[in-house]
């Protein structure tokens, strides 16, 4: 299955939030990224555990 990397700009749409926090939370290992030669890069699936960590860290 093949996965789709978003770039740090496309993360801060879709979380609704600047491109600043999104490199605090790669910075502090709460979403998982890579490096493309120069460019950082996140999956899809990334995005989604990190949206679906944060919701049970909300309900508990």
């Amino acid at each position: 299955m093949p996965t789709s990397l978003l770039t740090v700009d496309q993360v801060a749409g879709r979380l609704h939030v600047s491109r600043w926090t999104v490199y605090n939370l790669i910075r502090s290992r709460q979403l998982a990224s890579l490096t493309v030669g120069r460019c950082r890069r996140i999956t899809e699936a990334a995005v989604d555990a990190y949206i679906s960590l944060r919701t049970e860290q909300e309900a508990a």
